[in-house]
């Protein structure tokens, strides 16, 4: 079956970065729209940006635009968000997930077929 499992969560100070990574496997990576998400325990899940197949359009949400940047690598079926400049508020249960073909209505939960198990980033002031 098909399995997304995220990686590179953890504690860090505002203002510092971390880069996450989520490998995919028993799915050809290159055929889905890559997206990562944020949730925190009482609100709804948050698209923070999404990745094409061939990783040349990119679409990020407005809280994050500037400050993370999401890519792939579809010869290690693996997918990446370079966040930087961390705020408090950007602490959260990041997800990623994958959509089959293009990533029209990235923001839409409901368009994904698969989901990872999530990893937890903690931002400090």
């Amino acid at each position: 079956q098909v399995q997304l499992v995220e990686s590179g969560g953890r504690s860090v100070q505002a203002g510092g970065s971390l880069r996450l990574s989520c490998a995919a496997s028993r799915i050809t990576f290159s055929n889905y729209c890559m997206g990562w998400f944020r949730q925190v325990p009482g609100k709804e899940r948050e698209g923070v940006a999404s990745i094409s197949t061939d990783g040349g359009s990119l679409n990020y949400g407005d809280s994050v635009k500037g400050r993370f940047t999401i890519s792939r690598d579809n010869a290690k079926n693996t997918l990446y968000l370079q966040m930087n400049s961390l705020k408090p508020e950007d602490a959260a249960m990041y997800y990623c997930a994958a959509k089959y073909g293009g990533c029209w209505r990235w923001l839409d939960i409901s368009n994904y077929d698969y989901w990872g198990q999530g990893t937890q980033v903690s931002v400090s002031s």
